[in-house]
């Protein structure tokens, strides 16, 4: 825990604290929550808003941007600053929005359509560039606000009102893209689980550069029971690998599987634990330096039937964070005349002379 207090402190340094000791409610807006009765979308809110007040940060120096889809009314129902942008460039108007305004949190909320089809390009632009912010993406693995159309994350066959024989479209792994696009923070919740959900907010929140949190969050009208494998009790036991850094990846009702690495393969694969294989278990490393083993965890995901699927931090590394890097740039540029000077660029060697 000093670990993350220390990391959260460096990140959010620059970072203006709040005067008083807040709560849940000081994060609620004057709107009117309005999703459809049941989404997951409500559960995702209130952990947010709970979580908030652990920041310690004024509520003016925190802002909530997001793209188009029913996850990105968020800023609307959060007290403090927010931007309801436009489809898909929520990661590029945030990545300015902190690289030049290191006094705020900045947080991204997107939907799976939003960020991976017409968003996608943004997306991954801004986790290789390690931009100071952190990234929601709300998986429901559905088109909801633009009602039933299937997405970038929708199963093979998944019949729709646009798909009416069935998806053909491989879908994508959210956090599978995230690691390979050299994301520093990844990791995958769900949004009935408010303690787990808290906790990965937490992390994220102490991860100096892009952090992205996927949460699979239910569609109750247009896909509803999409991970009902990871929400109900008992098939959740059988289903759901909850990682944690520096323990054995083991899991079951009764701890009785665990995850090994094939010594043919090299691949990962699921075994039932017996004192002969015991110590073939991995213990899981969230801060090593390769991506190859988060990259392979998270391909335990079955797509169809969503077993054997990981949930936690897969990945959280250390690397240079943009915005500090172009921060030193500007700064240097400023130091040393002639390096960075707009005038001397547009008044520069390179010019023409248009003769009508």
């Amino acid at each position: 825990m000093a670990e993350t207090t220390g990391s959260m402190i460096e990140a959010l340094s620059l970072v203006p604290k709040a005067e008083a000791v807040q709560s849940m409610k000081d994060f609620k807006s004057d709107q009117e929550v309005r999703w459809c009765p049941g989404c997951g979308d409500y559960a995702i809110l209130a952990a947010v808003q709970g979580f908030m007040p652990e920041l310690g940060l004024a509520k003016e120096n925190i802002v909530f941007v997001s793209g188009i889809g029913c996850s990105s009314r968020f800023p609307y129902y959060m007290n403090t600053y927010g931007m309801h942008s436009i489809h898909g460039r929520a990661p590029a108007i945030a990545t300015g929005l902190a690289s030049s305004r290191r006094d705020l949190s900045v947080w991204v909320v997107t939907g799976d359509g939003d960020a991976l089809s017409i968003g996608g390009n943004h997306l991954i632009h801004a986790l290789r560039r390690n931009v100071n912010l952190k990234i929601l993406l709300f998986n429901n693995r559905i088109y909801g606000l633009t009602k039933g159309q299937y997405s970038p994350t929708s199963e093979v066959g998944k019949i729709t009102k646009s798909t009416p024989m069935g998806s053909l479209d491989a879908p994508f792994n959210p956090v599978s893209l995230a690691i390979g696009a050299e994301a520093s923070f990844v990791a995958r919740t769900v949004d009935s689980d408010r303690k787990h959900l808290t906790e990965v907010l937490r992390q994220a929140a102490a991860h100096p550069g892009t952090a992205l949190v996927e949460i699979y969050q239910n569609c109750n009208i247009f896909n509803d029971g999409a991970f009902e494998a990871l929400k109900d009790k008992q098939r959740a036991q059988e289903a759901v690998i909850r990682l944690e850094h520096g323990q054995p990846i083991r899991f079951g009702a009764e701890n009785e599987k665990g995850v090994v690495r094939d010594r043919a393969t090299g691949d990962l694969k699921v075994v039932t634990v017996t004192p002969e294989n015991a110590s073939d278990v991995l213990v899981h490393d969230a801060h090593a330096a390769s991506p190859t083993t988060a990259f392979a965890l998270s391909r335990l995901a079955d797509p169809d039937t969503l077993h054997h699927t990981p949930i936690g931090v897969l990945r959280s590394v250390d690397r240079p964070v943009y915005d500090t890097l172009m921060s030193d740039q500007l700064e240097a540029a400023i130091e040393e005349k002639g390096k960075g000077d707009l005038a001397a660029l547009l008044a520069g060697n390179d010019t023409w002379t248009v003769v009508g």
